[in-house]
């Protein structure tokens, strides 16, 4: 938020005249968001952030002036036609009003208006407050909260309006401040970066909504909102001409209670479920030829609940969804995947052909409890997609339901390349035993994955913190295949440490292939070029990583993760559309000397490195003495001729 110009001499100058009142309200409209920021950083912290987003945006509001006012200002006048008087003069009513608010209230003292709540506006039922940022602002909101109302005022003028300090020394004087200069020295000792003002943790026009006092306001507030609802109902339908076609919805069709296709949707009689063998003669075995499953199948309470949920969660239901998944309700009666206990939770599994959607509540269904519900869209699951479902997810521990073709299912450890899968039991229903989320500690010592074996693979899939694991394969992008030799277990051990880079993206598979090896400088070993790409349900946002994987030695062992050398989101590069890919790293020697590698794919004749570094190589391979910090710009010649840039 660049600041505007300095403040001309008229700061406090009356805006007596229409067309100033006018001029007035054109400031307010196109400073809006400057002033309630200036609002919301003078107010006192003490007041909370609701009240004060909510009285920052009255102060704003109320800054135009009454009609022709006779307020006078100890600042000479400036020119009428003057702008800047203008957005002034609404600024000093804003400062004046906010340090007002500040005062503290004495007990037999006439409050003034700016220290009680706020009339307008008003939000029933919901906390508003900025977005969150960094450290940074959380420190300056510190030292702003232990400062007095003047100093922020000061602080805010010299910083975020960037006025010099005899301007905001006039300012404060016009704001009614007894001692302007004192709070200037105190200002003085915010050290805090100006910059930090125009953040997103102060700006009380981009909001957060969370719910407030939703115990008590049931509690107290249930008997009289069904009396009101009651009332409303019976005026609306005794007002309401004829059979109400007349009104603002025209012919639209019943309410969503009284819709035919709506009300089969939500009952539990109505869902569609699958036979226990069904899936052998199924044309196609994926989600929709699970079996239902579960011990609580006939529990027409839980299934409506869920369905209810579904079709209208409530503030006290947590939701999630997975990215370029709809979050509606259900367009007819959907597929009953599993409905039982996992742990502490009564758990349902619905599809819908495009969704697989997960309900869970308390075991006691008490809806002080809450509830949740997840989405996940799974439209186009083959049989290796449709492998397993998260059931529970709870204390870094998951749960699976597992498709019935599995025939046995193990857990390995991807940084354990060399070790072997040991089983992982299950219940009659498909449930395993919780097993520990993959890369659930900070320094990722353990990577568990779970191994299905159907009878024709063994297939490996990883949590990335969606219902639906994803699917890891090794190989170019042209022949995908199943993570099963040595050297595919080896490669993947470096490279499950950086899955978190694809988490909660919506992923399908994740391939991950080699496709250079590079001698390096000063014999110190080959290294290994890969590139790792993540698909996903909805088609695009496909993310890439180049790695670049120094000898095991050189590199911290043999568990030690790659180092990502480039990184793109919704490119082709590296994928069956467009196999390939070339990326480069600044490499220091064991020698200490530093180098910039590149490799390219084999579909690259030559690479070069411009800026910093120069160089060329004949080849997929290019090795440039460097310095440390260096940065060079690479692109290669691929063998139709056509050059391209590095992957980004």
């Amino acid at each position: 938020m660049p600041p505007l110009r300095a403040v001309p001499s008229s700061a406090g100058r009356p805006l007596a005249e229409q067309a100033d009142a006018e001029r007035a309200e054109a400031a307010v409209t196109e400073h809006y968001a400057r002033l309630v920021r200036i609002g919301y950083l003078v107010l006192p912290s003490s007041l909370g952030r609701n009240r004060r987003v909510l009285t920052a945006h009255w102060l704003a509001q109320r800054s135009l002036p009454r009609g022709h006012t006779t307020e006078q200002a100890a600042v000479p006048p400036a020119a009428p036609a003057d702008p800047g008087c203008a957005y002034a003069y609404v600024r000093l009513r804003v400062v004046r009003s906010a340090l007002e608010a500040g005062l503290p209230l004495w007990r037999f003292a006439r409050p003034r208006r700016g220290q009680l709540p706020p009339l307008l506006p008003q939000v029933w039922g919901l906390r508003l407050f900025p977005h969150s940022c960094g450290a940074d602002e959380l420190a300056l909101e510190q030292a702003l909260s232990e400062v007095s109302g003047p100093c922020r005022a000061a602080h805010v003028l010299r910083g975020l309006e960037g006025l010099a300090d005899d301007e905001v020394c006039r300012v404060l004087a016009a704001a009614g401040v007894a001692d302007p200069e004192a709070a200037l020295l105190e200002a003085d000792g915010i050290t805090a970066p100006h910059a930090l003002l125009a953040s997103p943790e102060f700006d009380p026009c981009s909001l957060q909504a969370r719910p407030a006092d939703l115990p008590r306001r049931r509690r107290r507030g249930r008997t009289v909102l069904a009396g009101l609802g009651a009332l409303l109902v019976c005026g609306t339908l005794l007002l309401m001409p004829g059979d109400g076609l007349g009104g603002p919805h025209g012919a639209a069709a019943p309410p969503y209670s009284r819709n035919p296709a709506a009300e089969q949707a939500l009952d539990p009689g109505m869902l569609r479920r699958v036979p226990a063998g069904f899936w052998r003669s199924a044309d196609r075995t994926g989600f929709g030829a699970w079996p239902t499953r579960g011990d609580r199948t006939e529990d027409t309470g839980l299934l409506g609940r869920a369905l209810a949920v579904w079709a209208r969660p409530g503030p006290g239901v947590t939701s999630s969804a997975t990215p370029g998944t709809p979050v509606g309700p259900p367009m007819g009666p959907p597929q009953l995947l599993y409905a039982g206990e996992s742990g502490s939770a009564v758990v349902v599994l619905f599809h819908d052909g495009l969704r697989v959607v997960r309900y869970a509540e308390p075991r006691n269904a008490d809806p002080a409890g809450g509830a949740a519900l997840d989405f996940a869209r799974v439209d186009g699951a083959d049989a290796v997609a449709a492998s397993a479902l998260v059931v529970q997810r709870r204390k870094g521990r998951i749960r699976y339901l597992t498709a019935p073709w599995a025939r046995e299912v193990l857990v390995r450890d991807l940084l354990a390349p060399h070790g072997p899968a040991r089983p992982l039991r299950r219940d009659h229903h498909g449930v395993t035993d919780a097993l520990t989320a993959p890369g659930g500690g900070a320094d990722c010592r353990s990577w568990q994955a779970l191994e299905v074996r159907d009878g024709t693979a063994a297939r490996l899939l990883t949590d990335l913190g969606e219902l639906a694991p994803a699917h890891l394969t090794s190989g170019r992008p042209s022949a995908p295949h199943e993570v099963s030799g040595r050297s595919d277990r080896e490669s993947w051990a470096r490279t499950a440490c950086l899955l978190p880079a694809v988490r909660s993206h919506g992923v399908r598979s994740v391939n991950s292939w080699p496709y250079a090896r590079q001698p390096l400088p000063e014999g110190d070993g080959d290294a290994l070029w890969l590139c790792t790409r993540a698909e996903t349900w909805r088609g695009t946002g496909s993310r890439v990583l180049a790695q670049f994987q120094a000898p095991p030695g050189l590199s911290g062992g043999a568990g030690a993760p790659g180092a990502v050398a480039a990184r793109a989101e919704g490119s082709p590069d590296c994928g069956i559309r467009r196999p390939r890919v070339l990326a480069g790293v600044l490499w220091k020697s064991d020698g200490g000397r530093w180098y910039v590698l590149a490799a390219g794919s084999r579909q690259f004749a030559s690479l070069s490195a411009t800026g910093g570094v120069e160089g060329r190589a004949d080849g997929r391979l290019l090795a440039v003495r460097a310095r440390a910090g260096d940065r060079a710009r690479l692109d290669g010649l691929l063998a139709d001729g056509s050059r391209v840039g590095a992957l980004r």
